[in-house]
C-alpha cells in the first residue's frame, strides 16, 4: 500500500504536461505523492523524478483502492484528452472519501460535470494561462493570479495618485476596492503595507480584491 496519511499526501492522476507538473513540483516542496498514468512510457519517464509512479487505470475502483489512494488527503485529475475517464476517475474518488478533489477541464461543460461527480475545485489550465498572459502582455500588471471565486492578487506599479503619500491619505481600498497587501522597493525587502507606509515613485504595489477591481487599479498606472 502506498498511502499516506500524512495532510501533505497528493496522489496525481494522469501524467501529461499538467499533471506531470504539477506532481514534479509538488515532490520539490518535500510533498508524498502517487503518480499515476496508463501509459508505461509515462510512468518510465517520471520515474526518476517522482518517488512512487504506478501504470494503472483509474476508472477502475479497485485498482485505485489497492494502490492505497483512499489513504491520500489530497487528489489531483489530470486527464483532460478523454471526458468519460476523467468523469469516472473523479466519481471513484469520490465515492473512496477523497475530501479534495482538484480536476483538470478542457471546458465550461467538462467543468460542470467533474463538480457533479465529486470535483471540489475545477482548473481550466489554457483558458486560465491565456487570460493571466492578456493581463501581463499589455504591462500594466508584472503578475497576476486570478482565483475561481472572482477574487485576483496582482502585482503593479504604483499610480501617480498614491506617490509620496500613506496609504490611509491615498485611500486605496475605499476609493478603488483594492486592498494593498504589501511594496516592493528595488533592492529592498518585501514590506508589509500598513496606514502610516508611505507609496514613493516607482514602487510595485501588491494588491488584492475582486477581480474587476484589480483590473480596473492596474489601468490607473
Amino acid at each position: 500500500m502506498l498511502g499516506r496519511t500524512s495532510t501533505d499526501s497528493v496522489v496525481v492522476i494522469g501524467l501529461g504536461r499538467f499533471g506531470s507538473g504539477v506532481a514534479r513540483a509538488l515532490a520539490e516542496l518535500g510533498h508524498d505523492v502517487l503518480a499515476i498514468d496508463t501509459n508505461a512510457e509515462a510512468v518510465q519517464e517520471h520515474a526518476g523524478a517522482l518517488g512512487h509512479v504506478v501504470q494503472a487505470d483509474a476508472t477502475d475502483l479497485e485498482s485505485l483502492k489497492q494502490l492505497g489512494v483512499p489513504d491520500f488527503k489530497h487528489a489531483v485529475v489530470s486527464i483532460g484528452q478523454n471526458l468519460e475517464a476523467s468523469v469516472l476517475t473523479v466519481l471513484n474518488l469520490s465515492q473512496m472519501g477523497i475530501k479534495d478533489i482538484w480536476a483538470k477541464a478542457n471546458n465550461q461543460q467538462h467543468g460542470r460535470i467533474a463538480e457533479r461527480v465529486g470535483a471540489h475545485h475545477v482548473v481550466y489550465p489554457e483558458s486560465d494561462m491565456g487570460r493571466r498572459v492578456a493581463h501581463l502582455v499589455t504591462g500594466k500588471m508584472i503578475d497576476f493570479i486570478e482565483f475561481e471565486d472572482g477574487f485576483g492578487i496582482a502585482k503593479t506599479r504604483a499610480p501617480r495618485e498614491t506617490h509620496g503619500k500613506p496609504l490611509s491619505e491615498s485611500a486605496v481600498r475605499t476609493r478603488h476596492g483594492v486592498t494593498v497587501v504589501g511594496i516592493k522597493r528595488s533592492h529592498q525587502d518585501f514590506l508589509y503595507a500598513r496606514e502610516d507606509t508611505v507609496v514613493k515613485a516607482g514602487d510595485l504595489l501588491i494588491v488584492s480584491g475582486p477581480t474587476e477591481a484589480v483590473e480596473r487599479f492596474a489601468a490607473r498606472v
